[in-house]
Order: structure tokens, then C-alpha cells, then sequence
């Protein structure tokens, strides 16, 4: 791995603004997803992402584009929110905390902004990914949905459905700010959904899809019938052996949009 990149001291965080710059996150997109021409997004998404109050933030080592994160504006319930629609690292240059980093810098622009809620949704299969979300930032997550996309060309998907978990960052809330001030939030958990290291092996082959397609529909079912009964998932543990967990339990700050 780039030595400058396991530290992460030089690497910067920049807003792009240039069709250039977007043709580097398409071309970034398609290296780490892998994705065919129907499911990539296009520079020009990229471009209106821009320039409609949206984010495009971009993390440079030098010269190489090491990672993008792209947001949407959205609205609800009459507030504004701004929903990330994709994060991606070169797989060198992960491990060296670059997801983060480009995470707090949308936060930082979002505030300045008087934007309270970030939301975006993830995998719950992808264990260090939803260790990032909830553990590592402070996310928490009451919502979840089958199949969001559809079918995924990513080879990253495994041809498992595309099954989504909203993750919901409160920018200004106690957990959060707790949370990224390396203090362990205060939480309850009353039950826990678990994910075997193994899934990505299963994924991986044709052979174990079933093991997979198991694992998937028993944690959809569990997440939501604890989301249904009022839980959300406020914390995630991984074991020394990789295994990731779900805890679930009743969030204190209940803000409703």
C-alpha cells in the first residue's frame, strides 16, 4: 500500500467542480464497483450533483484521485437533508481511514450549510462498511429495504438481491458528536443480528450463493421485524474473527424526519 496512504497525513480533501474531475470519479466508480454501462453513473450526474446543492468531494494523494464521495439534495417532512449517494476508495489506498475522512468533510460542508441529517443507504452484508457507519461515525439505522437498486452488475454484489439499510447521520446529535470525539456512546441493546465473516467467501462463489442468499433473508427478516417493533440498530460490534453484529435497542434522540 502507498505509504502516504496508510498514514493518511497527506492526503486532501478537495470540492470538484470540473467535468474533468468527474470523468476521474467515473472512471474511479468503474475500477472499484466494476459496474457495466447501465448502472454506472455519468459524469453529467456528477456535474448536477454540483450544481444543484448536492456534494462531489474528492481525496487526492499528489496527483491520483484516491477516493470520491457524492451526495444529492433531498427534502422531507420540510427539512432539507443531503443523501450520499456513493463513496468510493481504491482498493490500495484502503484500511488508511480515506472513507472517513471524506465522511467528515461532507459533515463539515453540511453544517456550514445548516443541513442537520445526512442520510445514504449501505449493504448489511458488508461488515467493515457498517462497522464505519454506526461504530466509527455514529449513524444509526431504523429502516430497511429489499432489493433497493434492483440487479446489481457489480461482481461486489455476488448476484444477491441489493438489499439496503438506511443509515441516518444527525450531524449535531449527542451520539454523534460523542461518537467522533472517540467517546463510546451510552446505548442499551436489547437484541443483535449477526453476520459471519465468511459471507464475503460466499459471495465470492457460486458454490456458497445459498449460504449467502440464507444469511441475507434472515437478517432481513430480523431487521425489520425489530425496526417494525420500534428498535434501532445503535451500535456494531466485530469479533477477533471477523464476524460483525447488529445491536439493536430504543434511541434516546428520537428526531422524526
Amino acid at each position: 500500500m502507498n505509504v502516504v496512504a496508510q498514514s493518511g497525513a497527506e492526503i486532501r480533501i478537495e470540492s470538484l467542480t470540473e467535468l474533468e474531475q468527474f470523468d476521474r470519479c467515473v472512471e474511479l466508480q468503474l475500477t472499484v464497483w466494476g459496474y457495466s454501462d447501465g448502472d454506472l453513473i455519468p459524469r453529467r450526474v456528477f456535474l448536477v450533483a454540483s450544481r444543484i446543492g448536492g456534494q462531489v468531494l474528492g481525496a487526492f494523494d499528489g496527483d491520483v484521485m484516491a477516493g470520491f464521495a457524492m451526495a444529492l439534495p433531498g427534502y422531507r417532512n420540510g427539512h432539507p437533508y443531503l443523501h450520499s449517494h456513493m463513496v468510493g476508495v481504491l482498493a490500495e489506498y484502503r484500511n488508511a481511514g480515506i472513507g472517513r475522512r471524506l465522511k467528515l468533510a461532507q459533515r463539515e460542508d453540511a453544517l456550514a450549510r445548516g443541513i442537520e441529517l445526512m442520510e445514504w443507504t449501505f449493504d448489511p452484508l458488508e461488515i467493515k462498511n457498517a462497522h464505519l457507519n454506526i461504530a466509527k461515525l455514529g449513524a444509526i439505522s431504523r429502516r430497511y429495504k429489499r432489493d433497493f437498486y434492483g440487479p446489481s452488475s457489480s461482481p461486489l454484489q455476488g448476484g444477491l438481491p441489493t438489499d439496503r439499510v438506511y443509515a441516518e447521520w444527525w450531524l449535531r446529535s449527542e451520539r454523534v458528536t460523542r461518537v467522533l470525539a472517540g467517546e463510546a456512546p451510552t446505548i442499551q441493546p436489547t437484541q443483535h443480528v449477526d453476520v459471519p465473516a465468511e459471507i464475503y467467501a460466499w459471495k465470492a462463489s457460486t458454490d456458497d450463493h445459498d449460504a449467502a442468499r440464507e444469511v441475507q433473508s434472515r437478517n432481513a427478516a430480523a431487521l425489520e421485524s425489530a425496526f417494525a417493533s420500534g428498535l434501532s440498530v445503535v451500535g456494531y460490534e466485530r469479533s477477533p474473527k471477523g464476524d460483525g453484529r447488529f445491536l439493536l435497542g430504543v434511541w434516546d434522540e428520537q428526531y422524526l424526519y
